[in-house]
Parts: structure tokens; sequence; C-alpha cells
């Protein structure tokens, strides 16, 4: 069995999809482990370390490739890339298909098995694989750090001989993992944070972790954990009734998004208006057309007194971490592809079937296929 990770070629991206450890991990499993020259250099893991660990490092892409059962990325390849993996190979990478049509198309030619993370089911058994969860823990994270950097305050509360200082602001929009983590960041950097979402189980979880829940009477339960698309009247329901928590809070940090779909737009450019000067808006959503109407992915855009900062990639900015946990999610994905030794992926295992986007250059699910412009294939899988 050979693994081959290969260098990302993403601008900004510096995480790699294996790290040495994992490396280790994988060689005592029985896996041949091929690791492009410098793929883990940006994240500070140096060739080094992966011959320590046991693998070998190869000096161009297709010599990592060579003779490969598993080629694992974070994000996918572009066409050009695609069209020099083997025939026939496999691939695990975050991969939307919407968005990576070319790709989709190459790899269909060339008749390849594509896994991707973003269609991992969200059950209790796939929680190890569940990479959309780890690196939204990091975005999270960062987003909070990113409130913190750009707002003209303290976050905390200060009570000096010059007087007191009242605590930052803070909202949250989108109580996912995301969500959650940028609650936690801020709480802990002192700030007064409130939360919002349109999933009922949100409430609790926010309010766990020190927030205060706002109440919007607008509710939108979705499959496995996700909140479903709301119709143009919830939407604006919703906005009419966030104006007066936008324009109270001196950060809003935006997190929604629904899966193969637009990130919806929560603020809108009449609710940031609204808001005080110096205030700050921190949408990680930005990838996916972002949560702000004002934000573009990788800039910061200031808009009257506020500041709209669009993070592109967040994960991406911390590197060495983000790779820890992406690595232990391809490791427990790659366990599930194997038997007996041999890469002999499980059909008839629910997360084996519901992460793969293409099999043998065949689309398993009705968008995909639309995408294609084919047919899903009858018959067992």
């Amino acid at each position: 069995m050979q693994l081959a990770v290969l260098t990302e070629t993403r601008p900004g991206e510096r995480r790699v999809a294996l790290t040495p450890d994992v490396a280790r991990r994988m060689v005592a499993d029985g896996w041949g482990v091929v690791v492009q020259a410098g793929a883990g250099d940006a994240a500070f893991f140096a060739d080094d370390r992966y011959r320590d660990a046991g693998a070998q490092v190869a000096a161009s892409a297709p010599a990592t490739c060579d003779g490969a059962d598993l080629v694992v990325r974070v994000n996918p390849a572009s066409a050009a890339e695609a069209g020099v993996l083997p025939v026939g190979c496999r691939t695990l990478s975050f991969f939307q298909p919407a968005a990576s049509l070319e790709v989709l198309r190459t790899l269909a030619a060339r008749k390849a098995t594509v896994f991707s993370f973003d269609l991992v089911p969200r059950i209790s058994r796939a929680q190890g694989m569940d990479a959309l969860s780890s690196q939204s823990t990091v975005a999270g994270y960062r987003a909070g750090l990113a409130a913190a950097e750009h707002l003209a305050k303290f976050f905390p509360m200060f009570m000096t001989a010059a007087g007191t200082v009242p605590p930052a602001k803070v909202l949250v929009m989108g109580v996912g993992v995301a969500g959650l983590q940028a609650i936690a960041t801020t709480r802990r950097l002192g700030a007064v944070v409130r939360a919002y979402d349109v999933r009922a189980a949100a409430k609790e979880e926010a309010e766990s972790l020190g927030a205060s829940f706002v109440e919007l009477g607008v509710r939108a339960e979705g499959v496995g954990g996700y909140a479903r698309e709301l119709s143009d009247e919830e939407l604006d329901r919703q906005r009419r009734a966030l104006a007066a928590e936008v324009a109270g809070a001196d950060v809003v940090i935006t997190t929604a998004s629904v899966p193969g779909r637009r990130a919806p737009i929560l603020l809108t450019t009449s609710m940031v208006d609204q808001m005080a000067a110096g205030s700050v808006v921190i949408d990680i959503a930005a990838d996916q057309g972002g949560n702000c109407e004002l934000t573009e992915a990788g800039r910061e855009v200031r808009h009257g007194g506020t500041t709209v900062v669009g993070m592109a990639n967040p994960a991406a900015g911390m590197p060495t971490h983000a790779s820890f946990l992406y690595a232990r999610n391809v490791a427990n994905f790659a366990a599930l592809l194997t038997e007996d030794g041999n890469v002999s992926p499980r059909w008839d295992d629910e997360v084996v079937s519901g992460a793969c986007v293409l099999r043998d250059g065949e689309a398993l699910d009705p968008a995909t296929a639309e995408l294609l412009g084919t047919t899903v294939p009858e018959g067992p899988a």
C-alpha cells in the first residue's frame, strides 16, 4: 500500500496533508509513505523529519505519485496537476465538485476515485474523520484573535486609576464548530459575547461557553447537524431582527455556511451602516462568498467607520496545528480503505460511499452526475 503526499499549490496555503508523526503511524500500519520534497516546509515539518518517520521523500509530484494507491492533499489539484496523476488513482482532499468542475472532468477521464472530506457524513462514528470540524476549530480560533487585533479597543474590562474601560461586545453569527470556537476565544479574551444561529440546538451549546443566545424566532434545522438554506422571506425576517443586535456590537464574527451552497448573506450594507465607528466584522465564510455583502475574500474593506475582514482560507494561517489535526483525519479515513494489507475501499460503509465524489471515474451521486452531464450508474455501489 503506497500513499503519496503532495505539496499544496493553492496561493497562501501552508498546511500539509500528513505530518511526520502520522506518517510514522501509517508506516507501522503497513503503508509506504512518499512525500513530495518541501511539502511540509510551510507548516514547519522538514523533509528530514519525514525520513526519520520512515517515509521516502521524492523530488517532484510525478515521482511522488508513481505507483501510489492513494494520493492525499488538503486542497484539490488543479486541472493540470490532475492530468499527471496515475490513471485509476484514488485521491483524498477537500473537494467541492461545483467549484472544481474542470478538475472533476479531468479526474473522471482518468477513471479516478475521488473522496472528499466535504462529504463525510456527520455521524458519531465519523467524528475522527471530520476534517471540516477540525479545520473549523482552527478557523474559529483565528477569527477571535483577528477580531481582537483589528478592534481599536480592549476586549476585557479594565479598572484603572485613569478610569474603567468597559468590555468589548461581540456578536457571533453561526454557532457551528467555528462559531463555538470563536465564542470560546473571545470570551477568554474578556469580551461580552452574544451568539445567534437558526438551529435550536445551538442555544445550549452557545450558553455552555458563556455566551448569551439571541432569540429571533427564525428556525432552519437541516440534515446532519447543518442548517438548511433559508427562504427569501425567512432571510428578510432574520435580517430585520438582527439589525439592532449588529448595531450594538463592537465586533461581529460571521461563520454561517450551507454545504454545497453559497454562504448566506446575514449582514447587509445597511446593517453595517448602523455599526459604530471603529467596529469590526470578521467574515470567515469569505471563501464561500461571505456572510456580509461587503466581504471580499482575502481583503480588509473599510466601509464608513467599519472594517470588514474577509478571512480567506483561515485555517492555513495556523498551519502546524491545522496540519496536526488534518493528518489524523486522513489516517482515520485511510483505515477504512484497507483490508488485509491491501487498498480495498469498503463500499458498504456509509462513510466511504458518502464521501465518494467519483468511483473509477463515475459519479455516485445525482448532483455530481448532473455537473458532468452523466447519470448515476445502476446496480450496487
